[in-house]
């Protein structure tokens, strides 16, 4: 009888009518908080963040993509420290689900960069590599930034991947899913690997 009251419903309510409310709930959120950042261009989609911090510092391009739960992150204080940070995302962009950047310094994301689910992007650390500073509760510890981040145009980042601080990934290149890109690459190359390391260079012949 259960069975047979939630076939009624399902004709009543079809998918279809659920998937057509859910896009307009996304149009809708989309223009609503696009006017949180510090600027945002046309045609951006954005289906929910699960974490926004520091909106102000970010730029967005055209035609960018985010996906569901994604965590954006831009301090301008930690604790006593005080920073200037700033995130760009390029045209043509889209971000995977439960995706993270996190900026005290510089993220630049070029366009049409292609960012697999939960990929992390960070320009910052709690703290430095120092024996002092082990004894100091992470959270504790003052944010350290060693580099900007920068990703230029064309990149495809695999889903899972990590891009640590002081990288930057040239035109065109692919980083393999769950890859962690602890130096910068070159452009049009393949990336995988933990440390990341070059596995194809694509642009010999």
């Amino acid at each position: 009888m259960i069975d047979a009251f939630f076939k009624i419903l399902n004709k009543i309510f079809p998918l279809s009518l659920f998937s057509t409310l859910k896009r307009y709930k996304v149009k809708v959120y989309s223009r609503w908080i696009k006017h949180e950042f510090g600027s945002c261009k046309a045609h951006c989609m954005f289906r929910g963040f699960k974490t926004l911090v520091g909106a102000e510092y970010m730029s967005i391009g055209e035609h960018v993509i985010v996906g569901d739960n994604v965590v954006f992150e831009s301090y301008a204080k930690y604790g006593a420290d005080k920073f200037n940070p700033h995130v760009e995302i390029g045209d043509g962009t889209s971000i995977g689900d439960d995706s993270h950047i996190t900026c005290i310094n510089c993220v630049k994301i070029g366009k049409n960069v292609l960012i697999g689910r939960k990929v992390m992007i960070s320009d910052n650390a709690h703290g430095v590599s120092d024996f002092e500073q082990m004894n100091i509760h992470p959270l504790s510890r003052p944010l350290y930034s060693k580099g900007e981040v920068v990703i230029e145009d064309d990149v495809w980042i695999g889903e899972m991947a990590c891009i640590m601080p002081g990288v930057r990934i040239g035109r065109g290149s692919v980083i393999g899913a769950g890859a962690v890109v602890t130096k910068s690459m070159p452009p049009y190359c393949v990336v995988g690997g933990v440390p990341a390391v070059v596995i194809k260079n694509l642009s010999s012949k």
